[in-house]
């Protein structure tokens, strides 16, 4: 799998499970909406005094899961930040594409986006027989 089609198939989903770990080392996951940039960051909201929030303010590491509703699935690992200036307008006009609503969102005390930049990816298609599993490392994810 070439990073362009990883796009292409994390692009067919809404949503997502993330995994974040809190300050005394306890798991925390959730559903997020979603969307991926051209450049492979992927973009949510929330609220900054969601469990997800607090977590990745403390300890950026993120673990995202897409796509299981298909027995095709993308396990993703990475970095997590909180963008600011032009930076936060051009991956909420990434999020805006996928999510119109989220602009209505931007009125909410403490609404903030998080994007994740992949550090390795697993691809799995248990279509197959064998299945597909392809692991992308972060070289791969950051080259086109």
């Amino acid at each position: 799998m070439k990073r362009d089609e990883l796009i292409w198939f994390l692009r067919r989903y809404k949503l997502a499970v993330q995994a974040s770990v809190a300050p005394g080392g306890a798991p925390q996951a959730a559903v997020v909406g979603f969307a991926v940039s051209d450049e492979l960051e992927i973009v949510f909201d929330t609220v900054e005094t969601t469990r997800k929030c607090l977590n990745l303010h403390a300890d950026p590491r993120i673990s995202l899961v897409v796509g299981w509703d298909d027995a095709v699935t993308a396990q993703i690992e990475g970095v997590a930040d909180f963008p600011t200036g032009p930076e936060l307008e051009r991956i909420q006009q990434c999020y805006f594409t996928a999510y119109p609503d989220g602009r209505d969102r931007l009125t909410w005390p403490g609404i903030t986006h998080v994007r994740v930049r992949p550090t390795w990816v697993r691809y799995s298609d248990f279509t197959q027989d064998p299945p597909l599993i392809e692991e992308l490392t972060v070289a791969e994810l950051t080259t086109e």
